[in-house]
């Protein structure tokens, strides 16, 4: 009997994704292994496996439908033997149907006798201009509930549309391809002489005004991954007390120890950076200063025993976190070895949610960019995110003479629900003291 295959939970707390693209198309045979379709979830781009033999009788969902349930039929598998096209027609239908017209409230009556309405003469309307084709049955035009809340919120005429679903219903493509080109109708209620955006030649937005400006533009749709980001950092910035702490830390000795190691290591093909080291201090100063490495959690407090570090890296689609596991017992080559490994497969989407969810605090270096000094969002239910500005030659007293040192600044960012100022004020003076002293981390 023909298989449906579902959205899959691809995290623990998925909840539904976005069909990004389907790697098979009607028709085709696929066997157990064969990857499916790339689904987006809110933290990565992943791949969907077939775990059954048979033929992709029928897609449901459409490459590019976000907001899929999981658990939602997304396409119909044909098994061994049996007629795709009898299998396709099992398939469940679109709802096609359009949503019931609303029922106009009953006016309150002045009297128990009802009156009949004065006679209007009849009014000879003239033709209308020709448009295009509506999706209307009768005088019901017909479109999907979610395109006529999208057209309502982008004030956007249907009538003035041409349905591509089923028996020219429009739905959400149709909206989304109107956006920008659409002619905007006031809504309901709002005042006949507010100024409305117009089209400008070339199809730039005119912004009402007292001098009306064409500004180009290019209306780009928020990959769940950015929707996640925008979500966690707003509540992170709304309910999490950030208290902020900065210290400038001399580089020399780790840029020699740097060195040092990496000439030891080329034989076996590793390349230490300075962030791997700093990593490595993290995780160091985390088990040294125990009250730093926690998480709130309501009434209790979350007391970790192992220093996870999570690693800022940025991608195409944002920000994603992968996390080495135990950094504090890790050897700075595995760190290294290991970072680049997570790094490589978090821009190629191929992370795996438990690569990239947990973490006990956060480590984010934007050194390479020039940045002297940042103050890093802490990344929930994390307590502290230690944020790495560039590596500079500066003036500096060294042993009661004053001298040229590479000093960097870094700065903590603690939750000041669960870290007090001077137990984050002892992790930073941990770590400065490891990353000017590395040997320690050695030991």
């Amino acid at each position: 009997m023909p298989i449906e295959l579902k959205m899959p939970a691809l995290s623990p707390t998925m909840e539904e994704g976005t069909l990004a693209k389907w790697l098979v198309k009607e028709g085709d045979d696929v066997k157990s292994g064969d990857i499916l379709a790339e689904i987006e979830t809110d933290k990565a781009t992943m791949e969907f496996e077939a775990v059954d033999e048979g033929k992709i009788a029928k897609i449901l969902v459409p490459e590019g439908t976000d907001g899929v349930k999981v658990g939602a039929p997304i396409a119909i598998l044909a098994g061994e033997g049996e007629d795709a096209s009898s299998a396709a027609s099992a398939a469940p239908k679109p709802d096609t149907s359009a949503p019931p017209a609303p029922t106009a409230a009953p006016e309150p009556k002045a009297d128990a006798t009802p009156k009949a309405p004065p006679a209007q003469a009849p009014v000879e309307t003239p033709p209308a201009p020709s448009a295009p084709a509506t999706a209307q049955t009768g005088d019901r035009l017909k479109a999907s509930p979610l395109a006529r809340r999208l057209a309502q919120a982008q004030n956007i005429d249907l009538s003035s549309l041409q349905g591509s679903g089923p028996g020219g219903r429009i739905v959400r493509a149709d909206i989304d391809a109107a956006v920008g080109k659409a002619p905007a109708v006031a809504p309901a209620g709002a005042p006949s002489a507010a100024p409305a955006a117009v089209a400008a030649p070339g199809g730039h937005a005119v912004l009402p005004g007292p001098i009306e400006q064409a500004i180009p533009h290019e209306a780009i749709k928020l990959s769940n991954i950015r929707k996640t980001i925008a979500r966690r950092l707003t509540e992170s910035k709304q309910q999490i007390p950030h208290i902020y702490l900065t210290v400038d830390i001399q580089l020399d000795a780790l840029l020699k120890l740097r060195g040092e190691l990496n000439a030891g290591l080329e034989s076996r093909g590793v390349k230490l950076s300075v962030n791997d080291l700093l990593i490595k201090a993290l995780a160091q100063s985390l088990i040294e200063v125990p009250e730093c490495n926690v998480s709130f959690a309501g009434d209790q407090l979350l007391k970790y025993s192992r220093a996870d570090v999570s690693v800022a890296v940025s991608i195409p689609a944002g920000l994603i976190t992968p996390i080495i596991v135990g950094a504090n017992t890790k050897s700075v080559s595995a760190i290294s070895s290991e970072m680049k490994d997570l790094a490589a497969r978090a821009r190629d989407g191929k992370l795996q949610p438990q690569e990239y969810q947990g973490g006990t605090a956060s480590l984010s270096n934007m050194g390479m960019y020039g940045i002297k000094q940042f103050e890093a969002v802490i990344n929930p239910p994390q307590g502290m995110i230690m944020a790495i500005g560039a590596g500079e030659k500066r003036p500096c007293v060294v042993n009661d003479s004053l001298q040229i040192a590479t000093v960097m600044s870094a700065t903590g960012s603690f939750d000041h629900r669960a870290i007090d100022g001077a137990d984050g004020a002892k992790m930073m003076q941990a770590f400065k003291r490891l990353v000017e002293n590395p040997i320690g981390m050695l030991a």
